[in-house]
């Protein structure tokens, strides 16, 4: 736990203070990511996912959960002597595109090759299941099925490295 807080606990502490704009609830984040990594040591399976994606994962829920709980109870920060509005914005939305993006790209690297290709060009792209079947060589319902089959299987790799709905 050491070496891994060590590796990246810093990186970890400024993507928290950066998102919740105050220095000691970041603190208390990071605290909390490690205490979760900790109690789930056992689900971490670094042929899913780096520890650094699968840290970061843990991290966002982290970070949403705090500023949830703000957001529910705001007089609990008058009573700590803090500002009352809560500690920062919910998420920069560029920065949470960017981890969002690390997390969609490993848990599409778990995926068989084919369902990855299907669910990259309809969902990702935007392109039309015609077209994409046609350029494949397959039927449209084959498309249909690997696109079913490849978001299900999306879902159980983002389930597998930590990230919440």
């Amino acid at each position: 736990m050491r070496a891994a807080y060590d590796a990246h606990g810093p990186e970890l502490y400024r993507y928290a203070v950066r998102q919740l704009r105050d220095e000691g609830t970041a603190q208390e984040v990071v605290q909390e990511v490690f205490l979760r990594a900790w109690r789930r040591a056992g689900s971490f399976d670094p042929s899913v996912a780096s520890l650094r994606v699968w840290l970061f994962a843990i991290a966002r829920n982290a970070v949403v959960d705090e500023v949830r709980r703000v957001a529910v109870r705001p007089w609990r920060r008058t009573l700590t002597g803090e500002p009352p509005e809560p500690p920062g914005r919910a998420v920069d939305a560029t920065e949470q595109a960017v981890l969002d993006g690390w997390l969609v790209e490993e848990a599409l690297r778990r995926i068989r090759p084919e369902h990855r290709e299907a669910v990259v060009q309809t969902h990702l792209l935007g392109r039309p299941h015609a077209e994409v079947a046609a350029e494949l060589g397959v039927p449209v319902g084959t498309l249909r099925s690997r696109v079913f089959y490849g978001l299900k299987a999306l879902r159980l790799a983002m389930d597998e490295m930590g990230v919440e709905p």
